[in-house]
């Protein structure tokens, strides 16, 4: 039995967002292909991520100063413990499906937020002398993305940093195996629902190997 996040960044729902509406066929295909799993769904809109502030920074300096953890502020303490449980949950898990819009040629605040909170030294990485190395070996990963224009290709490849960014910070954790299912172009009330269909159909066929 494998545990997949299912990490989504949209306020939305389903009916209203491209990414989610292929999300969720994906997720439904997925669990059909492997019911024993355990899927967690985490909707970063609802989730409690500490951005790092000087709550967070602080309280990691003292820990590393030799403090103890009873030593910090109620504030430090909670925001790093809570930093803590995200890591761990995500080191946990074997499989990662992140589903999010493109906004501004890249991913939603908060999702740049929840992998500030994954890229912890020793946990997803670590320092060795010949630089950094990823410690998630053997993990898979999906990202689903709609952006209005489209980005995978022809002038506007060089901007894309949603998809882009994703796979360089999870190879930089060690994880090789990265897909992507692209609902692209989705600005065009004309082709929205053939450019969404495609992208679902796409994504049940990932779904059953992944």
């Amino acid at each position: 039995m494998a545990t997949v996040l299912y990490i989504t960044a949209h306020p939305l729902d389903p009916q209203e967002s491209f990414s989610l509406a292929v999300g969720k066929e994906f997720m439904e295909a997925y669990r059909k292909a492997n019911p024993n799993d355990e899927v967690v769904h985490l909707d970063l809109y609802k989730e409690n991520i500490p951005q790092f502030d000087a709550d967070v920074l602080r309280g990691w300096g003292k820990l590393q100063s030799g403090s103890t953890f009873g030593q910090l502020s109620d504030a430090e303490k909670s925001k790093v413990a809570r930093l803590e449980a995200i890591v761990d949950q995500f080191v946990a898990a074997d499989k990662y499906v992140y589903v999010s819009p493109m906004w501004n040629f890249s991913i939603p605040p908060l999702m740049k937020a929840y992998t500030d909170a994954t890229s912890i030294p020793g946990k997803t990485f670590k320092y060795t002398q010949n630089g950094p190395v990823g410690l998630l070996h053997g993990k898979k990963a999906l990202h689903i993305q709609a952006s209005g224009g489209v980005y995978s290709e022809g002038p506007l490849a060089d901007i894309e940093m949603g998809y882009s960014y994703l796979k360089k910070i999870l190879q930089f954790y060690g994880i090789q195996s990265m897909e992507a299912i692209l609902a692209e172009g989705t600005a065009s009330k004309e082709r929205a629902p053939a450019i969404k269909e495609k992208a679902i159909a796409h994504a049940k066929e990932v779904a059953k190997g992944f």
